[in-house]
């Protein structure tokens, strides 16, 4: 089996800090799909691209009666891929929603959503991953500064930054409810963490992030270099984001709650084998080992 070099080192001794060897935009300016040249050039110096309507209001209503089924669904709940908020015990995510409903599966195939994908990453594209992330009010806890890479680097196997996220707003996102942050141009560098993967580290990751978390100090750092851009929109607004922005969100403590449909395209010709800083691959509903481009 011939080796893979690894690009990008983390989970060692000491946090490391990479320049970032991939393109960000991986098509040509012109490339035909539903991106302006401008708007590449945007995301390639940014890290992250706004669609003010995706999906318009009576969309969003669907979308927001299917996450609401899939939530009181008592089979969801009791299903591995449903992630449960430790405190409130309701329910915080639900993985691989493009394979437990048609509404969602629609979704990540409209040419919207797919096309956009394509056209940054230069090629044919499959769901690395796809989850509804549900933020109630009154305390609904947020996700920690991570970069999504290097968990899926270290733990899925994923070689380069061939990856594009998309979070499509459900909800009305204020600027207090928990909203999106993102380091603009943090894509740049990569910070390879300190410290091993624990086994099965996914079913605490899910709930609260701890391996793969960077330092303060290097936080402190991109932050002061970067500044931070907090997210807020109506719903059915999206929000595009490179692999390896160094991004995160707050509690929600206000009453408006904040949901989200996240879905993670990768490159058909950026598959993720073994992990590089793991004892094995996390389950196929986090990390994707079917590489099939979605049509």
């Amino acid at each position: 089996m011939a080796t893979v070099t690894d690009r990008y080192p983390t989970r060692g001794a000491v946090e490391v800090s990479t320049p970032r060897l991939d393109p960000v935009v991986w098509s040509a300016p012109d490339a035909p799909g539903p991106l302006l040249a401008a708007e590449l050039r945007d995301y390639d110096r940014d890290g992250f691209l706004t669609v003010d309507r995706l999906v318009d209001p009576d969309e969003v209503t669907v979308l927001r009666t299917e996450l609401d089924r899939l939530i009181a669904d008592p089979a969801v709940r009791a299903d591995e891929r449903a992630v449960v908020e430790p405190k409130s015990q309701e329910i915080r995510s639900v993985f691989e929603v493009h394979r437990l409903s048609r509404v969602f599966a629609d979704l990540v195939r409209d040419p919207r959503v797919v096309g956009r994908a394509r056209q940054i990453l230069g090629s044919d594209v499959y769901v690395h991953q796809s989850r509804i992330n549900v933020k109630p009010g009154f305390g609904a806890s947020g996700f920690y500064w991570h970069s999504d890479f290097e968990t899926w680097h270290a733990e899925d196997g994923l070689p380069g930054m061939r990856t594009v996220s998309v979070s499509i707003a459900l909800t009305e996102n204020h600027d207090t409810n928990g909203g999106l942050m993102i380091m603009p141009g943090s894509h740049r560098t990569f910070l390879g963490c300190a410290g091993e993967t624990p086994e099965d580290n996914y079913k605490r990751s899910l709930r609260m992030q701890e391996a793969g978390t960077p330092s303060d100090e290097a936080l402190t750092d991109l932050a002061a270099r970067h500044g931070i851009k907090l997210f807020t929109g109506p719903a059915g607004s999206a929000t595009w984001f490179d692999c390896n922005c160094m991004h995160g969100s707050g509690d929600n403590i206000t009453p408006f709650p904040r949901s989200n449909v996240f879905i993670v395209f990768n490159s058909v010709e950026n598959a993720a084998g073994p992990p590089f800083a793991a004892p094995a691959p996390r389950p196929d509903f986090v990390g994707a080992r079917d590489f099939t481009p979605v049509r």
